[in-house]
């Protein structure tokens, strides 16, 4: 090999190593202006619901004087927790242990199911429906509305464990992995204010 070529070939390994890197850099940047304005969306959302409950004079509906909050309890708990057993199944992949990576991604993805049968149980039993009020109109929205963000997290989390069984495909990055977990991370802060709007703050 000649050392034109021997140069040529670093020069080329160079441009591939800084574009690879450039490409990471606005995929990151890109998640995170996504997740800014889901934020703006959700805070949107958290102010309408302040400033109804604030001004309206008959906030619930006829017949109801609060919400029940032991099983939403238990459903936050859950969710909450999940977030650190996602971060456990990130760090089993930093450590190229795709058995443990897998586990725990399956132990997230299970919690996130079981929130959101708790949800959907707490709905059917609720003696009100989105169109009681204001009360019940921003609450079916707000719970809907995240629950749809928790269904689209684990749809996430699913696609992220298939890629785990193709060959090599975390071998050299996987950012997919850690926007997910971002994701994940994401969703449970916003149930926390939830649940502090909604179940706390009665």
């Amino acid at each position: 090999m000649t050392a034109e070529k021997a140069i040529a070939q670093d020069v080329e390994a160079n441009v591939r190593q800084h574009q690879e890197h450039d490409e990471a850099g606005n995929s990151k940047f890109g998640f995170i202006v996504f997740l800014l304005s889901e934020s703006v969306i959700f805070l949107s959302f958290f102010a309408g619901y302040i400033v109804y409950k604030t001004t309206a004079t008959d906030w619930y509906p006829p017949g109801v004087t609060g919400l029940e909050t032991r099983e939403p309890l238990i459903n936050t708990i859950v969710l909450v927790s999940s977030s650190f057993v996602i971060y456990v199944a990130e760090r089993y992949l930093h450590d190229k242990k795709l058995w443990g990576f897998r586990l725990f991604l399956l132990a997230t993805m299970a919690m996130g199911s079981y929130f959101l049968f708790g949800q959907a149980v707490e709905w059917r039993g609720l003696p009100f429906t989105y169109q009681s009020g204001l009360f019940g109109g921003t609450f079916y929205l707000l719970t809907g509305f995240h629950g749809l963000h928790v269904l689209t997290g684990i749809l996430l989390q699913t696609l992220m464990l298939g890629r785990s069984f193709i060959p090599g495909n975390y071998d050299n990055g996987f950012f997919g992995v850690e926007a997910t977990s971002l994701f994940w991370h994401f969703v449970d802060v916003i149930w926390l204010v939830l649940y502090t709007l909604i179940y706390v703050w009665q």
